[in-house]
């Protein structure tokens, strides 16, 4: 599948300056401030944005919390088209343990991987329903090392089940990860260098790990 086409045509539908509607309130789900900086720019063209960081993944409290401050600066900094908000959901590292769980030692990418995925973006599809959003989304698939066609599926039949429509995306095309690598150096951003996980943390120490972040997250 071609997500990009898809998200193309899709905000040919929704632009303002086509439809000469209102912009669409969209809920990104975000894993960190380097990887939402080009979605932000890109996508506050045509929606109304807010970033929705929930992220039960991160192991230790002040890494989640250095992100999320992280996150917060970096909105607070960009010139945008359209207002960006930001929504910080609950943090409960035990709700990621327990998709984790029997699958700790699985390689990075891999179903605790996939299970994460789920985890994150069934969450920011509920909060998208809840709050009456008009479509959601998330910023993983702008990393190289993220599986684009496995979350746009997780996303499409989430979005079934709940109901509120998914914005399909590719992020690392067009640029937009190097684009993204540019953003980061402009605002000095954190730039982890794992996932956040103990399991990616443990692997990247030991030297097992193909999850190195600080070109991916």
């Amino acid at each position: 599948m071609n997500y990009q086409k898809e998200l193309d045509d899709l905000i040919k539908k929704v632009d303002p300056a086509i439809s000469k509607n209102p912009p669409k309130k969209l809920l990104i789900h975000s894993c960190c401030a380097p990887c939402s900086s080009y979605v932000i720019e890109y996508l506050s063209q045509y929606f109304e944005v807010t970033i929705f960081y929930y992220n039960p993944n991160i192991s230790e409290k002040s890494e989640y919390e250095k992100r999320a401050l992280e996150q917060q600066r970096l909105i607070s900094e960009m010139q945008t088209r359209y207002p960006v908000l930001f929504l910080e959901g609950h943090y409960n590292p035990e709700e990621f343990y327990q998709v984790a769980k029997g699958l700790e030692d699985c390689r990075e990418g891999g179903v605790r991987c996939t299970a994460c995925y789920e985890l994150r973006l069934r969450e920011a599809a509920r909060i998208a329903k809840e709050m009456s959003f008009d479509f959601f989304t998330t910023t993983l698939t702008i990393s190289p090392l993220k599986n684009a066609d496995k979350l746009n599926v997780i996303g499409k039949k989430i979005a079934e089940e709940v109901e509120v429509s998914y914005l399909p995306s590719d992020f690392k095309k067009r640029n937009g990860y190097k684009r993204s690598i540019e953003l980061s150096k402009e605002f000095n951003l954190y730039r982890q260098d794992y996932c956040g996980c103990i399991y990616s943390k443990m692997q990247r120490e030991t030297g097992n790990s193909k999850d190195t972040e600080r070109i991916s997250i």
